[in-house]
């Protein structure tokens, strides 16, 4: 059995789909393509997993609830080879794997992508997107293109050749993502003046609205600047009457495509779960696997309106509201442990983050940094419960074992997540009354369990590889000195603090320098502690457990 629209929509097949426990869409969706392509209403950039394990099934929520008569159109504009592989070939359908802590699976056949088209202007899809720009119906492009789809400079921080070239030769034939982006809206603005749209950045980043509009608004600025756009652009772009580009907070784990679940799907007839790799290193299939925790939290600024999205979960409320939120999450309740359950699962030779929150050491560590340490500091958007939310990352989310993330991906980049994850609530024990920063023991360990990662050695003396880190090399020029045991070649103590001191001074870092913050110390002797031998950092780890 296919997946595609003979078999799933056929009642002479529907009967084989009940029996592999996948119930048709309730809808007539020959009726639905039909009025999304006359009047398209949404728009979603980044045809990946997040976007179909989450926004293309809260829309089937709401056409199937009755709430909503429109689907939502996807485009890709980085890896055109998706469409081409995971799209076409299934009519846009997609089979939703929901994996439970408990060991059990939900099924169901999501049908609402109603286009699947190539966000490249060399792609004759790129008309039909003018097309849709230009239509009064639409309400919101919304985006999951990750942070640096937003970028305008290459990994050298210079302006990025594709964004000079479209710079210089205005909207025909943009190169870079954001150039397409800033000439389709150009395309709304020339018809007829433009209609009020709403562009939503839904990517996993901080103030993530305001990165889209900064680089929309750069578009719009050089060209009218050049005189390649006509006049009134850039006031366009920036009347939020007109063009809005709200704030929003994402958290929904999509991992790629496991092997298992592709098992699981053929075992109950369903043929064609190839899992695909494209030419990008893109991980697709016509199935997606993910969480059932999800949390998308979005500013309510939508000049020309927006699907009644919060009948299906999805929080709309204002922008203080949503930083709040992310500052939550990113801060305190899920980030941290996970940076936490990286150094220390790295360490300790675990591979999976669920295989750890079996580890009563690592368990406690978290829940220690998470309600003892983190809580009392957490900004609270009231929307959601801080130590709901917090509980349900313990005790639901990170043990779950169908999501197969590891603690060597969460270690990469570490250098620039600490500012964030852990600055934050130092910053808040350092400033508030009611907070005392001696209270704080477990974020120095894992400050200093960081440290300790970086010289590449497990706890039992054996070498490991440390994950990217764009500091990599400057860390490195202090932790080389810091050698396992304490101990130099020649049997001499290392003066391992005056080395690694530059590191705790930098706030840029840890957010804070951590000496003038009290902490600077604490972590020297911890990290004295982590070296002394094999079997250190799990002695060391019990030992703060119980201070």
């Amino acid at each position: 059995m296919k997946l595609n629209n003979e078999t799933l929509f056929n009642p002479e097949t529907a009967v084989k789909w009940q029996e592999a426990g996948i119930s048709p869409p309730a809808f007539d969706r020959g009726a639905l393509v039909e009025r999304t392509k006359n009047t398209p209403t949404w728009l979603h950039f980044g045809a990946g997993n997040i976007f179909r394990a989450y926004l293309a099934r809260a829309c089937q929520e709401l056409v199937e609830g009755g709430d909503y008569d429109k689907g939502v159109i996807a485009a890709e504009g980085f890896d055109y080879e998706i469409i081409d592989m995971a799209f076409t070939p299934y009519d846009s359908l997609f089979i939703l794997v929901t994996l439970k802590s408990d060991g059990s699976a939900d099924k169901k056949a999501i049908a609402s992508i109603t286009e699947a088209l190539k966000a490249g202007s060399k792609h004759e899809d790129f008309d039909r997107l003018k097309e849709i720009f230009r239509a009064e119906s639409l309400q919101m492009a919304s985006f999951t293109i990750t942070e640096k789809g937003y970028s305008l400079q290459n990994p050298a921080k210079e302006t990025a050749p594709e964004v000079i070239h479209d710079f210089e030769n205005g909207t025909e034939k943009p190169r870079s993502y954001m150039g397409r982006i800033a000439a389709l809206v150009y395309e709304r603005f020339a018809s007829g003046g433009g209609s009020p749209l709403a562009l939503v950045s839904m990517d996993n980043c901080s103030h993530n609205g305001d990165k889209l509009k900064a680089a929309v608004s750069a578009f719009a600025e050089e060209w009218e600047k050049r005189g390649l756009v006509e006049k009134g652009f850039l006031d366009y772009i920036n009347d939020p009457k007109k063009v809005s580009f709200p704030w929003s907070m994402i958290d929904k784990i999509t991992p790629a495509p496991h092997k298992d679940v592709k098992k699981m799907l053929e075992d109950s007839g369903i043929c064609g779960m190839t899992t695909i790799v494209t030419s990008k290193n893109t991980y697709a299939a016509p199935f997606v696997n993910a969480e059932e925790a999800e949390y998308l939290v979005i500013e309510d600024s939508f000049p020309n309106g927006r699907p009644p999205l919060e009948k299906a979960g999805i929080i709309f409320t204002d922008r203080e509201t949503v930083d709040k939120t992310e500052k939550m999450k990113v801060c305190t309740c899920l980030n941290p442990l996970h940076t936490a359950l990286a150094v220390f699962g790295c360490l300790l030779g675990y591979t999976k983050i669920s295989e750890q929150m079996k580890d009563a050491d690592l368990k406690k560590l978290v829940e220690k940094i998470g309600y003892e340490e983190g809580l009392p500091s957490v900004v609270d958007p009231v929307i959601i419960s801080p130590k709901e939310f917090l509980a349900e990352v313990i005790n639901v989310r990170l043990p779950n074992p169908f999501l197969p993330d590891t603690p060597q991906r969460i270690a990469t980049d570490t250098s620039q997540k600490l500012p964030i994850r852990f600055g934050e609530t130092v910053k808040a024990y350092m400033n508030r009354d009611d907070l005392d920063i001696n209270n704080l023991k477990l974020i120095p360990l894992v400050f200093a369990g960081w440290l300790r990662y970086l010289m590449g050695v497990d706890d039992e003396g054996n070498s490991i590889q440390v994950s990217p880190d764009p500091l990599f090399l400057s860390l490195n020029s202090h932790i080389k000195h810091v050698k396992f045991g304490g101990f130099d070649e020649m049997g001499e103590p290392i003066d391992y603090r005056v080395r690694i001191r530059p590191l705790l001074e930098d706030a840029g870092i840890f957010g804070v320098n951590l000496y003038e913050a009290g902490l600077g110390e604490k972590v020297e002797d911890i990290l004295g502690e982590l070296i002394e031998g094999a079997g250190a950092v799990r002695k060391t780890l019990q030992k703060y457990l119980e201070v």
